[in-house]
């Protein structure tokens, strides 16, 4: 079937389907960031150190990018729909798997797959986006980013409540049957009608990943938006040791603070919906990266001085409101140059930045020094280099 290329105007959309494909998109942040809280937990249990499981996460950013890489191509051949009912049961099935883990090496498998199956669902997903919204793809994003944000919001205190009653393994299945219901929902109320080539013009991998990198105007976006992600998973990956061990919070103290970041966040997507119509995406993204630098700066430098909890959280809680305008946009640009490919385009974007996020871990690790402050230059460095992108992709915009 087919639908205008112009996408339904915002008003035309029904108000259950971006919460029903925000809930979608959420089983990656659940998936990362439910069992933070219970890594100690998991490592006396896998007989291992709080080190060793944190480099779980980036076992899951790498599983995700590779399967981006593989179904982003897929959902523009055969259609979304059957992408989000394999990825979501696949989730399902390895998020019980999970549970019986009997060591660190088979955990690390399990988070691999589990990840790289998800993304059937979530790679989707701006594409489904990108058909109801059309010119105001930025504005959908919006939407579905900010719903989507309860997920981090409510997630570490999810997994801190469950450590509190139950045990670690109790999050998997929390997170198996979370993927269940949303199962269940695409499958009796997600029908947008798609927009298909005929199958003789359907590229292959290769040539749907050649369109996307040599469209003109495309890579200094993409490039942004990956620095962008990197950034926000030095914070993610840093976050558990730099919260709890270097600053002494516990579980609970630890959740909180999350929950301020991701606060941020959800009211950055608010801003961003609102007034994106007026400045669009360029000019916003312009001037959050900008103002993300500064407060990098201010980030480094509070902890170079020692400022503590309350300096570091001044700088951070503000840049990573700008991270989400600078994300947000810098994904919209690059949809909007896309009529058919959108799925390879979303996988190109989702594969560099979790396959660059999954480098968050080793690097903290190198760069350890017991402080804060090799993720605050991280960040830093991380929104500079994509003012940069920025500013050579300045003449193709």
């Amino acid at each position: 079937m087919q639908t205008g290329s112009a996408g339904a105007t915002s008003a035309a959309v029904k108000p259950w389907l971006i919460p029903l494909l925000a809930s979608i998109v959420a089983i990656t942040p659940l998936a990362i960031d439910m069992y933070l809280p219970a890594m100690a937990a998991i490592a006396a249990s896998l007989h291992s150190d709080i080190t060793g499981v944190q480099q779980s996460l980036s076992v899951y950013l790498a599983g995700y990018a590779c399967g981006l890489l593989l179904f982003g191509p897929l959902a523009d051949k055969y259609g979304r729909r059957p992408l989000v009912l394999l990825g979501l049961g696949g989730f399902a099935l390895l998020s019980l798997g999970l549970v019986f883990s009997p060591d660190l090496e088979s955990f690390f498998i399990l988070r691999f797959f589990q990840a790289m199956i998800g993304s059937a669902a979530t790679v989707a997903v701006p594409g489904y986006v990108k058909i109801l919204y059309g010119a105001n793809t930025a504005k959908g994003m919006s939407y579905v980013s900010l719903i989507m944000m309860l997920a981090p919001l409510i997630a570490p205190g999810i997994g801190s409540f469950i450590l509190g009653v139950s045990h670690w393994q109790m999050v998997f299945y929390v997170l198996a049957s979370y993927a269940a219901i949303t199962l269940l929902l695409v499958y009796f109320c997600l029908h947008i009608p798609e927009q298909k080539l005929p199958k003789s013009e359907r590229p292959g991998f290769a040539k749907a990943y050649k369109i996307v990198l040599t469209r003109p105007g495309v890579k200094g976006f993409i490039s942004s938006g990956v620095l962008t992600s990197f950034a926000f998973f030095c914070y993610l990956t840093a976050s558990p040791f730099v919260f709890m061990q270097v600053f002494g919070l516990d579980s609970h103290h630890f959740a909180m603070v999350f929950a301020a970041n991701v606060g941020a966040l959800m009211l950055a997507n608010v801003l961003n919906s609102r007034i994106v119509g007026r400045f669009g995406s360029l000019r916003l993204l312009r001037a959050s990266t900008l103002l993300a630098s500064l407060f990098g700066l201010g980030l480094t430098l509070a902890n170079l001085a020692d400022f503590g909890l309350y300096g570091t959280l001044a700088c951070l809680v503000p840049l990573m409101a700008c991270l989400g305008i600078m994300s947000v946009n810098a994904d919209a640009i690059v949809l909007l140059k896309f009529q058919h490919e959108t799925g390879t385009a979303t996988a190109v974007i989702g594969t560099l930045r979790f396959g660059v996020g999954a480098l968050a871990g080793p690097l903290l690790a190198l760069l350890y020094n017991g402080s804060a402050l090799p993720f605050s230059v991280l960040m830093l460095l991380s929104v500079l280099l994509a003012g940069v992108c920025q500013y050579l992709a300045r003449q193709t915009a």
